[in-house]
């Protein structure tokens, strides 16, 4: 071996032992990717991760992808408590936080910007972090990362006496942020003889008050924006109207009231959807300026003449959640189902599609363009739903309803991609990895 050959071997087992010590934001990970074709369906799945290494994607109320369209941002265990993100095109893994965080991963649509909560040192108070994610893909290609504070800022902090947590949500202004505070704080700005509502169902959820709170992740000014007499669960804004609020009333299961909108400043509160009694409605998600799809549920059999339950046509009586009876009769197809869409305007709702059997669609999204939903089963399969014409198409099954958690499909900005979570590569049928499915070309190329 030759001086030189010495010397580049010593720098690298240098950097090796540098890298391993730092383990901190940039640091990088062996591409995984791996193109693999639907045993049933022919889809060609990108699995941007494929190891067993605790990944989970970003909720369906959030966008997915970085501004520019290239990098996945997305949960994981290869450094604990730590955001991880991945070039859809290379397979680059980067780690993109530093400190933790807790609860929702927010990716600004106008900046290379990341958004999220983390507990600072003093007890009950969270500090809203703001990452420069161009900044951090940058310099870790380059072997030239600095410290921490070079790409993470702390925009604020929120008070003990808020008990903030849980869901936050970034607005389409990019300067607030929404998240949710608890039961005294809210009660502080209830109105006069409002209804504290008690717990609903068998998962003991769903008592309030809770409220909604906004910081300017500029200047760090706090603001209330509205208190419920009930618990609130996935707060998310409009990514295109700045303002706008849409977020449920969370039981952990079927609600009596679970969609609401309000306005950033308080105003404009009401149900989005407003639903009967025999309606289990789930999953909201803003897809378009003016548009929000939910899942009303067709996942429960239908009760027989005689007062008992008829044999369950699902195939999953039992399997998946909500079919013990405290939940009460909601849920059957006795009425209409499927995957629904809310217009937030003229409050006019079109189903888009339903599965022919099955539990029916659970986890709902659509394109930004309006011209397609998609939605995933009880089963874990994926089907498309081409709007204008109703027509179905089944994607991708097989995903091991085994798995530690649902799909969750989330489209991509330009309405060509599907991001899910899958467990279809997972030895132990539960381990998850991040997935791309392409929208078929031929329905790409219809008109519109």
């Amino acid at each position: 071996m030759n001086t030189s050959t010495l010397l580049r071997a010593a720098v690298c087992v240098a950097l090796c032992f540098s890298t391993a010590a730092h383990a901190g934001i940039g640091q990088r990970f062996p591409s995984e990717r791996k193109v693999v074709k639907d045993p049933v369906t022919g889809t060609m799945l990108t699995f941007l991760t494929s190891t067993p290494q605790g990944d989970s994607k970003i909720y369906p109320t959030h966008p997915q992808w970085t501004s520019d369209g290239k990098w996945l941002v997305f949960r994981s265990n290869r450094v604990q408590g730590e955001a991880m993100a991945v070039n859809e095109a290379s397979g680059a893994l980067v780690q993109v936080t530093e400190g933790g965080y807790t609860g929702m991963l927010n990716l600004a649509q106008k900046s290379m910007k990341l958004f999220f909560m983390r507990q600072a040192a003093e007890k009950g108070v969270l500090q809203i972090v703001e990452v420069d994610l161009a900044a951090v893909f940058r310099d870790s290609a380059a072997g030239s990362m600095k410290a921490p504070d070079a790409y993470q800022r702390i925009a604020g902090t929120t008070p003990a006496d808020l008990e903030a947590g849980g869901d936050m949500a970034l607005d389409a202004d990019e300067e607030w942020v929404y998240f949710r505070v608890g039961r005294n704080a809210a009660a502080k700005h209830l109105p006069a003889g409002a209804k504290i509502e008690e717990n609903f169902g068998p998962r003991n959820m769903g008592a309030g008050p809770n409220g909604i709170a906004r910081m300017n992740v500029k200047t760090g000014e706090i603001r209330h924006v509205v208190s419920v007499g009930f618990q609130i669960g996935h707060i998310q804004a409009n990514l295109w109207n700045p303002g706008e609020i849409v977020f449920c009333w969370e039981t952990g299961g079927k609600s009596p009231q679970r969609t609401w909108t309000v306005r950033s400043d308080g105003t404009g509160l009401r149900p989005l959807y407003p639903e009967a009694p025999y309606e289990w409605v789930t999953h909201e998600a803003v897809i378009t300026k003016d548009e929000v799809a939910m899942a009303l549920m067709g996942h429960r059999p239908v009760k027989d003449g005689g007062g008992g339950v008829a044999a369950p046509a699902t195939g999953v009586y039992g399997a998946n959640p909500g079919q013990d009876a405290a939940w009460g009769d909601a849920g059957t197809r006795e009425k209409p189902t499927g995957l629904a869409i809310v217009n937030l305007r003229t409050r006019e709702m079109t189903i888009a599609g339903q599965t022919p059997s099955g539990s029916g669609l659970w986890h709902v999204h659509g394109s930004p363009d309006g011209r397609f939903a998609v939605g995933d089963d009880f089963a874990r399969s994926l089907w498309l739903i081409d709007r204008k014409t109703r027509e179905m198409k089944l994607l991708t099954t097989g995903h091991k309803d085994t798995a530690a958690d649902h799909p969750h499909p989330t489209f991509n900005a330009d309405g060509t991609k599907i991001q899910i979570q899958s467990a279809m590569l997972s030895a132990d049928g539960k381990a998850m990895n991040i997935v791309v499915v392409p929208v078929p070309k031929e329905w790409l190329k219809r008109k519109q």
